[in-house]
């Protein structure tokens, strides 16, 4: 079976795949069409600062020309933002933000070189959950891009589907989620999960002040909610923390199969991983994936996975512009929010039936 080239860590947030064939004339034009499609897509409606900064990068050929430097997928603005928020905090306005980056750009290009946007967002699990929650139990999960495996502890969380909240632990964050489009079966229990691994390129440890210090830089500013989410999540983590190996996909992921306990469904998922990866690569994956047995779970911006954009209108597309298409086993179910906030269920397919 031919291998594939995943090799990048779990990056959340910025629609990389648009840019991977991306040839302009002016290709610092191509960069500030980059932020301008984070501000409108992205930040528009869950952060102002973020917003008015992308398109102050879009606007500055001076940043621009900075970014142009640096490899195409580490001129991503999650990428810039983070670790300027990691390094200094974030500024409150554009001129701040676009001198404090100008004037130390040498410190700042090589941690964007050594890092990738890792961002774990718990609240993801909403979609996860309402993807598996009838599959037979127990339920063993394979996270590909894991960061730090947070996403991993689907069972230890609290969810709200607008009908009463599932789980028990008041220490754990509560995931909202409101529903929409063809009425579903909410679920009514959080499945028991026997095994759990993570596999990432550069895996977070949570046990790290460092790791979970980037954890926190990569967290919106405006969005506070995701804040504390965060800070619950890790403090159940630290109390079991979840196993994420550090593993490149172009060795593929067979042997990760065959190691989950036998009995057990297997859930093989990923969130806004692949977009940041080349069509060739997710191609090869895409067809281990289908080829492994197990119950294979995405939550992708809408191109990047060919089974799925073969099931999805132009029509359809065009309205969902910027959110994420929720699949299992290459169909699509489902529209969501990239950061798990709501899901649109679509009409079910012969593979739901």
């Amino acid at each position: 079976m031919r291998n594939f080239g995943l090799g990048v860590a779990t990056a959340k947030g910025s629609h990389v795949c648009n840019d991977w064939s991306m040839a302009d004339s002016d290709p610092l034009a191509a960069i500030g069409e980059r932020y301008r499609r984070f501000a409108a897509l992205e930040a528009a409606g869950r952060s102002p600062r973020y917003e008015a900064l992308a398109h102050g990068v879009a606007d500055d050929r001076r940043i621009l020309g900075l970014l142009a430097a640096l490899p195409v997928q580490k001129r991503q603005p999650n990428l810039l933002f983070g670790v300027v928020q990691y390094l200094f905090g974030c500024p409150a306005d554009v001129p701040a933000f676009t001198g404090l980056v100008a004037s130390n750009w040498r410190e700042i290009a090589h941690e964007i070189e050594l890092r990738s946007t890792q961002t774990n967002e718990v609240a993801r699990c909403t979609s996860l959950l309402l993807a598996i929650a009838h599959l037979p139990g127990p339920i063993a999960l394979l996270e590909i891009g894991a960061s730090a495996g947070l996403c991993l502890l689907l069972d230890r969380y609290r969810y709200d589907f607008g009908d009463g909240i599932v789980g028990e632990d008041v220490r754990a964050p509560l995931l909202r989620c409101s529903l929409s489009g063809v009425p579903r079966p909410v679920p009514t229990r959080i499945p028991e999960v026997v095994w759990r691994l993570g596999i990432d390129r550069n895996p977070l440890d949570v046990r790290s002040s460092e790791d979970r210090r980037w954890l926190e830089a990569l967290v919106w500013p405006d969005e506070e909610g995701r804040r504390e989410r965060l800070s619950q999540a890790v403090a159940l983590a630290l109390e079991d923390p979840p196993v994420v190996e550090r593993r490149d996909l172009r060795r593929g992921v067979g042997d990760l199969v065959a190691r989950a306990p036998a009995g057990a469904t297997l859930v093989l998922f990923h969130h806004a991983a692949l977009t940041y990866v080349g069509p060739g690569d997710r191609a090869a994956f895409e067809v281990e994936v289908l080829r492994s047995g197990a119950e294979w779970v995405a939550n992708e911006g809408a191109v990047v996975l060919p089974s799925v954009r073969a099931r999805l209108g132009s029509d359809e597309i065009a309205r969902h512009r910027g959110d994420y298409v929720l699949s299992r086993n290459g169909d699509p179910i489902a529209w969501g929010d990239p950061h798990g906030n709501w899901v649109e269920w679509r009409s079910p397919s012969p593979l739901e039936m």
